[in-house]
């Protein structure tokens, strides 16, 4: 009775459409994996439109001459809103959301092609922007410095937000959704150091430079609101101090304050909270920390993405450089 019923799952499984294993797969994720919402949400895109662009049937219609149609047609797909061809970075978010849907296949012993078949395409090296030093001291400086030639006692909110902000992304490198997603039990402003739970879930510590806590220190005796979240927005016209509930800042919002006060401070090219993550890796190498501690610092799960700062960071080229080369003519 026993064998007979295990036989019927079987068929069941072998039966099923590619579009149900696909389901089965995205709760997989979310129950098992404990996977993003934002994730499950991309890997389902990338996954129907593999069955869209190849309409495949069944896991065993999966062959390596089918994704390699895929890969041509990817190829050839225009982005939706900018027109223009899909980067190789977009393609191989396809590959890698069909290499992991292949295994989950291979765990559930379901027939198809094994997930090792695919390869991601090359891409090129990331081009990466940070902060110099004077354009840094401009922008952290930057919600503060206009209020402050007006001679305005006391500061209004909205400038220590967002003071607070700026000097918050630089001393911990955190992504935008980790510092929208910030409440105030997470902060241990007496130890400088927090934890945040960043991509894939993944928990790491960060720290406070002395700036930050006392920007931050400001901020909350500034607010007289409930909301559990660090930033939230304000009402300009009563100043915020007297509002009591305050919703938090979306990372959208945070994105385009990033770029106003760039902006302000003149600085030309695009900024964005990104860019402050991206300054913080290279202070920290450029004053001697090694890349193992900056990709724990980070939160990288490999080391390959904590490399693409070695190349702007690496010191003994440009002796190097000075030595052989850079000599004054006699």
């Amino acid at each position: 009775m026993i064998i007979a019923n295990e036989a019927k799952v079987s068929y069941n499984i072998v039966t099923m459409s590619i579009n149900q294993l696909i389901t089965d797969f995205l709760q997989y994720l979310e129950i098992e994996k404990n996977r993003s919402q934002q994730t499950i949400k991309n890997y389902d895109f990338y996954l129907r439109r593999f069955v869209t662009m190849t309409k495949i049937k069944t896991a065993t219609d999966i062959s390596s001459e089918v994704v390699r149609q895929f890969r041509l047609q990817l190829n050839r797909t225009n982005h939706t809103v900018t027109g223009e061809p899909l980067k190789k970075k977009t393609q191989n978010y396809h590959l890698i959301a069909l290499r992991a849907f292949l295994k989950y296949l291979a765990k559930r012993d379901i027939a198809s092609l094994a997930s090792e078949k695919i390869e991601l395409a090359k891409q090129e090296d990331r081009q990466v922007e940070w902060l110099e030093g004077n354009e840094l001291e401009e922008l952290l400086e930057a919600p503060v410095r206009r209020v402050e030639a007006l001679q305005a006692t006391p500061l209004p909110v909205i400038q220590i937000r967002d003071k607070a902000i700026l000097e918050l992304l630089f001393s911990t490198g955190l992504r935008v959704s980790e510092l929208a997603h910030l409440q105030r039990d997470q902060i241990n402003l007496k130890r400088d150091e927090f934890s945040v739970r960043g991509k894939g879930r993944k928990i790491r510590v960060v720290f406070l430079s002395a700036q930050a806590n006392y920007w931050l220190k400001t901020y909350y005796a500034a607010r007289t609101d409930v909301s559990p979240y660090i930033f939230v927005a304000h009402d300009r016209a009563s100043d915020a101090r007297d509002q009591t509930d305050a919703q938090p800042l979306t990372a959208r919002s945070i994105e385009r304050l990033v770029q106003k006060y760039a902006r302000q401070a003149g600085i030309m090219k695009k900024i964005t909270p990104h860019t402050l993550r991206h300054s913080y890796a290279t202070d920290l190498l450029r004053n001697g920390a090694d890349i193992r501690s900056v990709q724990s610092m980070l939160g990288h799960s490999s080391i390959t993405t904590t490399q693409i700062y070695t190349h702007i960071t690496n010191q003994q080229l440009k002796e190097v450089y000075k030595k052989f080369h850079d000599k004054q003519s006699p």
